[in-house]
């Protein structure tokens, strides 16, 4: 026992206690009174009164109050007169000859044992102590029955010339002298701090429900265990909330009988006999079935009804709402942008797409091919049946044409070859589209232009102006233009150039002005 006191000062008119416990070899403990008032501290080395005669040197385990604590536990009278005298500190003297008396008990020991064997004598000798000044010989034996060891101790006595004294211990003690290591990787208990041994039975065992195999449960003594008792309290108190189950639950699938209990979980498992399928109930189930069965009534199933509970909604969600709202309205957010992204890159590609595939660009209305003098007129778009507005153009489709590509239309024209993808009708002119807006990729061809009138229908021909326009140059250039049709938004006429509305090759007669 460690002395928690010691480094505590105590008042100056406090006695102390002055009776010292006094450790031993072999872990042997005993009482003795310090009369002459040494200064004594734990671990030091003393020479105490021996039994009989003689001296013997210990050393000090214990002092103060705890000592008076220890006596009364193992119930000590401090007025008796068995406890001996503390007679000095030990010396170097008296360590060198307490040292060569040890190095002799181990030779001791095993003549000893031979003696023993030579006798027939059904005993087992487990340790010898010298007494420090050599004057009396103690040796330790266990035995099962009764020994008659008289010749023993006159033999002992004639061969090593001192005292003999026989002292029979149990297995346990025996142990605790021995010392060594437990499956626990420890000390053995018996050896370092227990010295009151009490009783151990199986039933200790049966409480903890441990299996009842010796070769688990038993020490190094060959005895039970000593800390089985250690917890035995502990499972005690807990086993009051145990139900007691001497019969097997009786149910309409049959009879199921205990197999397992856990303790400190409250939990039994069940089973059929003849079934490895075990059914796990808590303790409050198990008094369930058993009070049903005490009335004669039988459950359906041992396992207990599951009961769906309603959620309560989190304080989170009630105050501040739920973030995985502002997620997914994030998400659905990114989602709709990129939907309409996805949307306007496709229509901008179709509305490119469609000239090239259809050779005409698509109009919203069909204009009808005036005469050389007559002004022409733009028909406004009709509304919707709905009331909506018309829907315009976006991306590309808003742009106009690239230049170049008009360029090397005109080329082609003036060489008397028709443009790609530009339907002709029977009369050699350009057909028109049919009024209202065409999806994109329409095939339908595209209205003429007419000389005077400007892009999206803003002007209309001049009035006396011939076909080719007031700007228009004369001469064979002037012929060869002539004939053409009027281009629609007012462009200059270097873009333009394609073929005479008759079909006639350019610069003919028949298509001049003059003459006509």
């Amino acid at each position: 026992m460690f002395d928690w006191l010691q480094d505590l000062d105590t008042p100056s008119d406090f006695k102390g206690f002055d009776v010292v416990e006094i450790r031993f070899k072999g872990g042997r403990k005993d009482f003795y009174r310090n009369t002459h008032h040494l200064p004594l501290v734990t671990g030091d080395a003393v020479v105490v009164e021996a039994g009989g005669n003689g001296w013997h040197l210990g050393h000090v385990s214990l002092k103060g109050e705890l000592v008076r604590l220890q006596m009364k536990k193992k119930k000590v009278p401090l007025d008796s007169k068995d406890i001996h005298n503390i007679l000095r500190v030990a010396t170097e003297p008296d360590m060198e000859r307490w040292n060569a008396v040890r190095d002799l008990e181990m030779g001791t020991m095993f003549r000893a044992r031979t003696v023993v064997d030579e006798l027939h004598l059904r005993m087992k000798l487990s340790d010898v102590e010298y007494q420090a000044d050599r004057t009396r010989a103690t040796f330790f034996y266990s035995a099962e029955d009764r020994v008659d060891f008289r010749d023993l101790i006159k033999r002992l006595a004639d061969e090593f010339r001192v005292r003999v004294e026989m002292r029979q211990i149990s297995l346990r003690h025996e142990a605790g002298r021995l010392g060594g290591i437990g499956v626990c990787g420890r000390e053995l208990c018996c050896s370092t701090w227990l010295t009151d041994f009490k009783s151990v039975s199986t039933t200790a065992a049966r409480y903890q429900n441990l299996s009842l195999n010796p070769a688990k449960l038993s020490g190094q003594c060959g005895r039970l265990k000593c800390c089985l008792n250690y917890e035995l309290d502990t499972y005690l108190d807990a086993l009051k909330d145990i139900p007691q189950v001497q019969r097997p639950l009786q149910t309409e699938k049959g009879d199921y009988v205990l197999q397992k209990t856990d303790i400190f979980k409250k939990k039994m498992w069940f089973a059929v006999r003849g079934d490895n399928n075990w059914v796990v109930l808590p303790t409050e189930r198990v008094r369930e079935v058993l009070e049903m069965n005490k009335r004669g009534e039988k459950v359906e199933t041992l396992l207990v009804p599951v009961r769906e509970e309603e959620k309560a909604p989190e304080v989170t969600a009630i105050v501040e709402g739920s973030l995985e709202r502002l997620d997914d309205k994030i998400k659905s957010g990114k989602r709709s942008k990129r939907g309409k992204k996805k949307n306007k890159s496709e229509d901008a590609v179709a509305a490119s797409v469609a000239p090239r595939e259809g050779g005409n660009r698509p109009t919203s209305t069909a204009r009808p091919v005036a005469a050389a003098n007559e002004p022409v007129v733009v028909a406004a778009p009709e509304p919707a049946a709905s009331g909506e507005e018309p829907r315009r153009p976006r991306g590309a489709a808003a742009r106009p044409l690239n230049r170049r590509n008009n360029r090397n239309r005109s080329s082609n024209s003036a060489d008397g070859t028709r443009g790609e993808g530009q339907p002709r009708t029977s009369e050699g002119k350009r057909t028109s589209t049919v009024e209202g807006s065409k999806p994109a990729g329409s095939t339908e061809p595209r209205p003429p232009r007419q000389g005077g009138e400007r892009r999206g229908g803003r002007g209309t021909a001049t009035p006396g102006a011939g076909e080719g326009g007031a700007s228009r140059p004369s001469g064979a250039e002037g012929s060869a233009n002539a004939g053409r049709p009027p281009r629609e938004g007012g462009r200059s006429g270097r873009r333009g150039g394609g073929r005479r509305p008759d079909g006639g090759a350019p610069g003919s007669p028949s298509a001049s002005p003059a003459a006509s």
